[in-house]
């Protein structure tokens, strides 16, 4: 840990406002000798630059879901235009790590892959199918029984056998795909409570993920566990403690938030102010479940009148209590709900996740030291998510794609399709932003910075889908150099075990 670091660097708030847009040199300093010097500054960097081969202490994962390359660059955009800076030339905090990668993201029975499936081979070391939670291919989707001896060991399970302290933080539910595939073993994703098991399942006493979660039979359990989703651990019979019209979902009877805090030095969150109560000096299992279901954006969480954190703020406070254990720490951080954004076509809000996510990792790296801290920062999968048209530089992200071709010094022109209207510069090739028979609509008028603004699509779906394409990795930290050129995506998983020095048995042919 460095001493006195600072747990976050704020930017201003992202602004609706356009860009005014210089055509001419639009950032300071700006020149053909000064983009010279940039490239050569450049070389002489990347020549310094030395890899850290000693063995990492703590290992960070955050995963961007559904953060594409099109998300990384439209939200490095999105941040500097909130500084009032073109946009282009900005740097999102991941971007400057040394060590970079691309994922192939294919499950082995999907050309298109969903989240279970590639988490589960970050998290495992092997490629899985379609819906499935660390278990491997040779289960079937959807039977418990089917789970025996096809479970895939976790990288957070052989740190806690190593009695390395581990935690989940996400802004969606933690017994949703992402985290849950850090600890749960399933053949579905969507049993995430003992109401959605099916009959078979239920009479076979096989664990929900919110089971698993409290269950977890390895080392001494998860020390953090940061998120959403406090429906799925509390019982249908009793109201949630915000909400006067919900009830907790189990039908079990259980309360597995008080089986919890059974255990010594266990704390229970539901709101800002019992977060921030948290004592990470007297704390050593910590649980907060901020809502029901997904906690929010982050454009919305202002809005929650009991509180939400940061995702920033959770990543602080889990590395504050994880760091307390001497053998170290791993921990997966979690920006879900860019991707349930996305898949409402609503740019805005995908890329205020975005920067913020950003801002977690610039608060993991003040308060790590990178020469025993190995943080990488990855996706799951992509988003039919487009950028196109020929935008003027310094263009607002979000708004209406100007010509370039056509623009001069006193003024701008906004770009058109063939029947003569304009188009936003962000786009989906499916989703619910889709316009019928009738026509586009003519966006002349419409506000497109607006966040409740639902980007165009072309195919009508009610939902928008993953996309296929590579994602992007960046990396520092010990061992980072083993990330380089195009790579499988259960990679990840054994440059984590090389790291931390741990040892995992290779599953039988």
């Amino acid at each position: 840990m460095k001493a006195g670091s600072a747990a976050n660097i704020r930017v201003p708030a992202v602004s609706t406002a356009l860009v005014v847009i210089a055509l001419v040199h639009p950032a300071r300093g700006e020149s053909p000798a000064q983009w010279f010097r940039d490239g050569q500054a450049a070389v002489a960097k990347a020549k310094r630059q030395e890899p850290i081969t000693g063995r990492a202490k703590n290992v960070i994962l955050f995963i961007g879901d559904g953060m594409g390359i099109t998300t990384v660059t439209a939200a490095r955009i999105m941040e500097g235009q909130a500084r009032g800076q073109p946009g282009e030339e900005n740097e999102l905090s991941f971007e400057r790590l040394p060590y970079t990668a691309l994922i192939k993201t294919y499950n082995t029975d999907a050309q298109v892959a969903d989240s279970a499936g590639t988490m589960s081979a970050i998290v495992t070391g092997i490629k899985t199918r379609i819906g499935f939670l660390s278990v491997n291919q040779n289960a079937i989707r959807g039977d418990a029984a089917s789970t025996k001896g096809n479970e895939a060991t976790t990288i957070l399970e052989l740190a806690e056998k190593a009695g390395v302290a581990t935690g989940v933080v996400s802004t969606t539910r933690l017994t949703h795909a992402t985290p849950a595939a850090c600890y749960a073993h399933s053949p579905d994703r969507d049993w995430e409570d003992d109401s959605d098991l099916p009959p078979a399942a239920k009479a076979a006493g096989f664990p929900d993920i919110a089971r698993q979660l409290i269950e977890l039979g390895v080392g001494d359990g998860l020390e953090v566990a940061f998120g959403g989703g406090r429906a799925n651990f509390l019982p249908n019979s009793g109201a949630d403690p915000e909400y006067a019209d919900k009830t907790g979902r189990r039908t079990d009877g259980r309360d597995l938030v008080v089986e919890w805090l059974k255990r010594p030095g266990s704390a229970y969150a539901w709101n800002k102010a019992q977060f921030d109560a948290f004592d990470p000096m007297k704390t050593k299992h910590a649980l907060a479940l901020f809502e029901p279901s997904h906690m929010r954006y982050e454009h919305d969480r202002a809005g929650d009148a009991s509180g939400e954190p940061s995702l920033s703020e959770m990543t602080a406070k889990a590395i504050d209590i994880l760091a307390r254990n001497s053998k170290g720490f791993f921990l997966m951080v979690e920006g879900g709900r860019i991707d349930h954004a996305h898949h409402d076509c609503n740019a805005y809000r995908a890329l205020t996740d975005t920067i913020e996510f950003a801002r977690a990792v610039n608060t993991a790296r003040q308060k790590t030291d990178r020469g025993e801290t190995l943080i990488i920062v990855t996706a799951d999968h992509s988003h039919v998510f487009t950028m196109a048209g020929y935008p003027l530089r310094g263009s607002p992200i979000l708004g209406k794609a100007t010509d370039c071709d056509a623009a001069s010094a006193a003024g701008s022109h906004l770009a058109r399709d063939t029947h003569k209207l304009p188009f936003t510069t962000l786009g989906y090739a499916n989703g619910p932003g889709y316009v019928d028979s009738a026509g586009r609509p003519d966006l002349t008028h419409v506000v497109t910075e607006d966040p409740d603004y639902k980007q165009e699509t072309t195919v009508p779906l009610k939902s928008e889908t993953h996309g296929g394409e590579d994602v992007p990795l960046y990396a520092d930290g010990p061992q980072a150099h083993l990330f380089h050129g195009v790579l499988e995506q259960n990679v990840i998983f054994h440059v984590m075990v090389e790291a931390l020095g741990l040892s995992a048995v290779p599953p039988s042919d």
